[in-house]
């Protein structure tokens, strides 16, 4: 049982995708996306397994963030160590409906058609996407872009921060 009354202030969830073997240059990138999540505040949600995922944790928890590891398997002990709270779901890839679905804000840091998935979902429902390094879509006869670039760590969670507010009328 908590303690206490309700709670009014949520932080901001921001989704981290991207693939499982990232190149050093990726998994750098996805770590330093993490530390700026928790420095900003926000809990930080992707896969829970290794590659991208477990860069970005690592990151989160190198500032005190906060992480969900939402999991394709049935069992917590599959998370990457950096993972703060595992949610296995037994959903295998279907699971990447409930990480963009989760988040105020993703931000994909390269990614193969795993991430693709987790675009498309996210965009589906509504959800801002911010990449580094990652796809690039189009849609025939449409101006609008899919995903946001962004030109570094930082300023990939500044913007993630400033769509998931704006989303959430914060």
């Amino acid at each position: 049982m908590c303690a206490g009354g309700p709670v009014m202030d949520r932080p901001l969830f921001i989704a981290v995708i991207g693939e499982n073997d990232p190149t050093p240059r990726l998994a750098a990138l996805a770590e330093a996306v993490g530390a700026e999540i928790a420095s900003a505040g926000a809990v930080l949600v992707c896969g829970g397994l290794g590659g991208a995922m477990e860069a970005a944790c690592r990151g989160a928890r190198s500032r005190g963030g906060v992480t969900i590891g939402i999991l394709p398997g049935t069992r917590h002990a599959d998370a990457n160590p950096y993972v703060t709270y595992a949610i296995p779901t037994g959903l295998g890839h279907a699971r990447n409906l409930l990480v963009a679905r989760s988040a105020h804000a993703v931000i994909a840091v390269g990614g193969k058609y795993g991430t693709l998935s987790e675009i498309a979902f996210a965009r589906i429902e509504g959800t801002p996407v911010i990449g580094l390094d990652t796809w690039e879509l189009r849609r025939p006869g449409q101006d609008d872009v899919p995903i946001q670039p962004a030109r570094d760590p930082k300023d990939a969670v500044a913007l993630a921060l400033a769509a998931a507010r704006k989303r959430q009328g914060h």
